[in-house]
């Protein structure tokens, strides 16, 4: 083995030093402990928080890695949101697998509204986008199958056996959601998709001349986006 190959591996690896495990085991430390010694308020603040952290993983694949604009995040935060309401609800899908349905309902808005990407961009992708948000916000305030402006009740969640009533057990399942995610956002980013994604960012022209499916690419990184926000 090369040293350059080496190194290519040991950039590709998520935790490729001793300090950086110690690093991840007093996170996760850290993770653990923060509710036992913190007030149920502060508790609830940080499930807020750790959401908007997965927004900011969406938002990142689509703006940071790809170069792509979007005004309309919001857009896909809600249909995530109410899908999954919907789904519990209305046919008493369970909570672990309602998650994984409303995230694949985002993807597939994401995916259609990349398509005006592949003809637009910079201001004119930023009010396609502005748009679509506006547009869902609109249609949820305006239909009573999602509540109108009063909005839907969310049910509490359960996992099996565990019900999820207390912030508490919401905030171990939110951030362990969070940080695999985070996770899994970091490999894809040294993959050969992450690669794929800012070559695009860099130079579209250099990137197809590469041999990179822009288009591809493109419609992809706004499904992964509306899939994790």
């Amino acid at each position: 083995v090369t040293e350059s190959t080496r190194d290519h591996y040991d950039d590709i690896r998520l935790f490729n030093t001793r300090e950086s495990w110690i690093k991840l085991v007093l996170l996760l430390v850290v993770l653990v402990s923060l509710p036992l010694v913190l007030p149920g308020y502060r508790v609830f603040t940080l499930n807020y928080m750790a959401v908007f952290v997965i927004v900011g993983l969406g938002m990142n694949v689509l703006v940071g890695d790809t170069g792509q604009v979007s005004l309309g995040h919001a857009g896909f935060l809600a249909i995530g949101a109410y899908t999954m309401v919907l789904l519990m609800t209305k046919f008493e899908v369970p909570f672990p697998l309602a998650l994984p349905v409303a995230g694949f309902v985002s993807a597939l808005f994401g995916f259609l509204l990349g398509l005006p990407a592949l003809r637009l961009g910079g201001p004119y992708l930023a009010i396609a986008t502005l748009g679509f948000g506006l547009a869902v916000t609109q249609i949820i305030a305006h239909s009573a199958l999602f509540g109108g402006h009063m909005g839907l009740v969310v049910p509490d969640a359960a996992i099996g056996p565990f019900e999820l009533s207390g912030d508490v057990s919401k905030y171990y399942v939110i951030v362990g959601i969070t940080f695999l995610l985070a996770l899994g956002v970091r490999n894809v980013s040294v993959t050969r998709v992450g690669r794929a994604f800012r070559a695009v960012r860099d130079s579209e022209i250099a990137a197809a001349t590469m041999g990179v499916d822009v288009a591809y690419y493109k419609t992809l990184s706004f499904a992964v986006s509306a899939a994790l926000t």
